[in-house]
């Protein structure tokens, strides 16, 4: 029984791996950003949706919910890169995440719009996400 005891108590403390989430929120009118930031050690996964909720004023324009997600590469100091490769076209496309302590500001490539539809984008412009405590 102590035998047991042991090696499952020492399988989990070898297991146990350096993991934190930091999640960041922008509403910034119709639009609401959410970005999720994992890291396991030195690796980094990264969740990026928006949604866009037209209003009565913008009658005829859709609503759009778009999200992306997958590994991504520190590029430098608190720089991410999220590089996704597009399955109905032969184009990739790039969100660049700038953090702070605070918050993160997100720029995507020219090619996401392959990603998306109507008037969502993953770009928060000169914005910053709030990150959340």
């Amino acid at each position: 029984m102590k035998k047991s005891l042991f090696l499952t108590v020492a399988m989990l403390i070898s297991g146990n791996v350096n993991a934190a989430t930091d999640h960041y929120v922008l509403r910034d009118g119709d639009y609401v950003r959410h970005l999720k930031v994992t890291k396991i050690d030195d690796d980094y996964t990264v969740s990026a949706d928006v949604d866009f909720e037209a209003t009565a004023q913008e009658a005829g324009i859709a609503h759009c919910s778009e999200t992306i997600s997958g590994k991504a590469k520190s590029t430098g100091e608190n720089e991410l890169l999220l590089k996704k490769h597009s399955e109905s076209s032969a184009s990739f496309c790039e969100l660049k995440i700038k953090l702070s302590p605070n918050g993160a500001k997100v720029e995507e490539s020219k090619d996401c719009g392959t990603f998306t539809v109507g008037k969502c984008h993953f770009s928060s412009g000169d914005k910053e996400l709030i990150k959340i405590k």
